[in-house]
């Protein structure tokens, strides 16, 4: 079998494009941009007869409808997943035959209650194990997704599926997940993106313990933040999503129309931090346009607002891809011509201060409050002294922690997150807000001193 990984580097997934050896090729996992497998499909004189779904995804939207509408191929799933497209149900120990390959299925509930896996074989080589969220390399999915009164019997589940659903498999089987390093549905250490049986049971951390309560009360302790839209993707997968060719791409609007349409929209600057601070649209939310984009869109602006997009060197369709995937579909329009044509217009314009470490510590030492954005393990692994810690994805609904009356310095990692904290703040009336620039990566590279 010939395998091309599809990987997301943002939402730390993958999805793999299979061809048979005959000419015939299946998709397992695929997301929204579909596009992408049929124009491998077709350079390799393939075609995709088939599309297998392991769960029911929290992080993505499915690209299974795309499939049947594109390639009139079924989509396999596991029976017990309520989905209201065309599917064929699968249970455990099913056995899908297709020209040239057998594709078996394998409950393995934990990351989901309905989730499976798939070994295929080929005849040739040894067998690919496509186990989604069920093992992944170094690592496993977490388990609190569906609902907190699950998490308890999702994670025994889980550890009973990675202990004993793949015993009869050879040690030199392909694991394929879904998930992997950077997945907010991921837990534990994760590192390489695919692996084999054998190195699993070898070195994998969660495969140590043999006690199901203990790991039942240490598994969720390493769960990351939650993204705010993985509570709605269940439901946009379950109900079957449009197709991509139904969505209207967002207009080009002259700066006065983009201004009206601002009224009852969101202006979403993507450009990259150093244009943002040079001048942006006041009230505009900035999220660079980079790996995670995707994922802070989703985070952070509610599935069904309106987005005017203020793109700068941000190609139009990929960014539309990327808020599909993660479920937008309200494209408002896009400012033509760009801030340039906005100021030319005499609009008006606002900057973002940057600063740099030492100027940050001077502002420190007057009395401005550092605010670190950065998510929990980071802010423990060292932070700026006397830094309040307010993740990105908890800012909007804890600005009345933050004091007003004082300057705020933002930072993150390296500077994207602490800019759109920044935008955040603006937008909700804070007056004195500078970014740190390079974040906490060059407060430490210039000798200031961390707290931990």
């Amino acid at each position: 079998m010939d395998i091309i990984p599809f990987v997301h580097e943002g939402l730390g997934n993958s999805s793999y494009l299979v061809g048979l050896g005959n000419g015939d090729a299946v998709l397992m996992d695929p997301d929204r941009t579909a596009a992408r497998y049929f124009r491998a499909a077709e350079e390799r004189g393939w075609r995709i007869v088939a599309a297998f779904e392991t769960h029911i995804h929290a992080d993505f939207v499915t690209g299974a409808t795309e499939v049947i509408d594109a390639a009139s191929a079924p989509v396999y799933i596991s029976h017990e997943a309520p989905m209201a497209y065309p599917h064929k149900g699968l249970k455990h120990g099913d056995r899908t035959r297709l020209d040239g390959a057998e594709v078996e299925v394998i409950a393995s509930p934990g990351h989901t209650p309905e989730h499976v896996s798939y070994v295929l074989r080929t005849g040739e080589g040894p067998p690919a194990l496509f186990s989604g969220g069920a093992l992944t390399a170094g690592a496993a999915a977490r388990t609190d997704l569906v609902a907190p009164e699950l998490t308890e019997p999702l994670t025994r589940a889980q550890f009973r599926t990675i202990r004993g659903a793949f015993n009869a498999l050879p040690d030199e089987t392909l694991l394929l997940p879904t998930h992997g390093g950077g997945s907010f549905c991921t837990a534990g250490s994760a590192g390489e993106r695919t692996s084999t049986l054998g190195r699993e049971r070898a070195s994998n951390p969660l495969l140590l313990y043999e006690d199901e309560d203990e790991f039942t009360r240490w598994f969720p302790t390493t769960f990351p933040a939650v993204p705010a839209y993985f509570s709605r993707m269940r439901d946009v997968n379950q109900s079957g999503p449009r197709l991509r060719r139904d969505i209207p791409m967002p207009r080009p609007l002259a700066p006065d129309e983009f201004r009206e349409a601002a009224k009852d929209a969101l202006v979403l600057d993507v450009r990259q931090v150093e244009e943002y601070a040079r001048g942006h649209i006041p009230s505009s939310l900035s999220d660079a346009f980079r790996s995670s984009y995707a994922t802070w869109l989703g985070w952070l602006v509610p599935l069904g607002t309106p987005l005017l997009f203020v793109l700068g060197r941000a190609p139009l369709d990929t960014v539309i891809d990327e808020s599909l995937l993660i479920g937008h579909e309200r494209f408002a329009g896009f400012l033509e011509g760009g801030v340039e044509a906005w100021e030319v217009a005499g609009l008006p314009l606002k900057t973002l201060s940057i600063i740099d470490s030492r100027a940050a510590r001077e502002m420190l030492s007057d009395g401005a409050t550092p605010i670190d954005v950065r998510e929990p393990d980071e802010f423990g692994g060292g932070h700026v002294p006397g830094a309040l810690h307010v993740p990105l994805g908890r800012l909007q609904q804890e600005l009345d922690r933050l004091p007003r009356d004082r300057p705020l310095v933002a930072y993150c990692g390296h500077g994207e997150r602490s800019t759109t904290a920044s935008s955040i703040l603006e937008r909700n009336g804070f007056a004195d807000v500078r970014n740190l620039e390079g974040g906490m990566d060059a407060w430490r590279a210039t000798g200031q001193r961390v707290a931990v």
